[in-house]
């Protein structure tokens, strides 16, 4: 007897859906292989990043599926943008009446699509569960700690992350299944390589004598102390002849020009770039500074020295295997690890982060559980 399992997958943030395109990927070959026991998916964009990086590009460039619904909520405080998006998402469950719903990683979007979907008791199935920082001051904790406690299927990236959740009472339905990202990045950097001479030629750039930079997390880009400090730090590292190329958000530079601050000649600020021209220009960095979390991991699997513009990270295994030293927002700090990222020298770490397969895994899981 051939079953059909119904699946909605909420996102709304650009990694959200280079996380959920390797697991539909996942899903369409599961069905090939299991055709009696067929996975269904519908994908609802909340809107919550709705840029033009959001584009048609975005979708044909990286061979995502496009949603087959969005939102359009946009942006607006956290309770607000939240609620909207709870609203949203519960009408169309109530429609849908899925057997799971997909939440990937730590978003306003992940938390709504958690709630609406506990509250109509449908499972939920946390992509990305058991991450913390330890840090309630960041949104994003708030998010994934309320999305892991009513998520009936957690899949975790790491053997750290299931230890989190066993710390706080959780062991059922949780599985180590690895890290869809780590999928994504086999399939794409293969991908970025036949676009990277292209980009270097574009910004006059040779590989491995530069650094790339990037900020965007609210706790740097919304503190003037901070956001001042992380660029006067890049305008010393970038005093030499190895630019510091910045890929920034408009509203970020328009924030640093009201702060008055002068870059160095050396310091590049460019427009924000496609997911494959970042990836290939991550693989010829000289070493990456940032506070973003994916982009750490990626440092890690392409083997370039990290340089880690928060106090803290969820992502404690690229610090343990010596390519990732966290600096805060310390100018002083980011000067002193720029200076010694030649001698860094990376521990092995084995399979930490899985096989590429997380994504197989997690389609095998949710056949199992239904």
């Amino acid at each position: 007897m051939s079953r059909f399992i119904k699946l909605v997958s909420v996102v709304g943030a650009r990694p959200q859906f280079i996380k959920a395109a390797a697991v539909s990927r996942a899903i369409a070959e599961h069905n090939e292989k299991f055709p009696d026991s067929k996975l269904g998916e519908k994908i609802v964009h909340t809107g919550q990043h709705y840029d033009d990086n959001m584009s048609k590009v975005f979708f044909d460039e990286l061979e995502i599926p496009r949603p087959d619904c969005n939102l359009g909520v946009g942006s607006s405080l956290h309770g607000e943008q939240t609620g909207k998006m709870l609203q949203k998402i519960e009408r169309i469950l109530v429609r849908e009446k899925p057997d799971f719903v997909i939440l990937y990683g730590d978003t306003n979007s992940t938390l709504a699509g958690a709630l609406a979907a506990a509250k109509l008791h449908i499972p939920v199935a946390h992509v990305e569960a058991g991450l913390r920082s330890f840090n309630r001051g960041m949104p994003e904790e708030i998010n994934r700690v309320l999305a892991d406690h009513v998520s009936d299927l957690l899949f975790c990236p790491t053997d750290v992350a299931v230890k989190n959740l066993a710390n706080e009472g959780i062991s059922n339905g949780v599985y180590q299944v690895g890290d869809v990202m780590y999928d994504s990045i086999l399939f794409y950097a293969k991908k970025a390589k036949t676009i990277e001479r292209k980009i270097l030629e574009r910004l006059d750039l040779h590989s491995k004598s530069y650094y790339l930079a990037t900020v965007h997390r609210a706790e740097n880009t919304e503190d003037d102390n901070r956001l001042r400090n992380i660029f006067e730090g890049f305008n010393n590292i970038s005093a030499s002849k190895c630019p510091t190329l910045v890929p920034l958000h408009p509203r970020t530079k328009k924030k640093l020009s009201e702060l008055g601050l002068v870059y160095s000649n050396n310091v590049r600020i460019i427009e924000p770039i496609s997911y494959l021209e970042m990836i290939a220009l991550e693989q010829n960095a000289r070493a990456i500074l940032t506070d973003s979390g994916g982009i750490q991991k990626e440092a890690y699997w392409f083997k370039v020295p990290c340089i880690t513009l928060r106090e803290e990270t969820e992502w404690v295994e690229t610090v343990q295997s010596g390519w990732n030293v966290i600096v805060g927002a310390d100018e002083l700090s980011i000067i002193k690890a720029v200076s010694g990222v030649d001698k860094l020298q990376a521990v092995s770490q084995g399979t930490m982060y899985g096989n590429g397969d997380a994504g197989n895994r997690i389609c095998e899981i949710i056949s199992d559980s239904s």
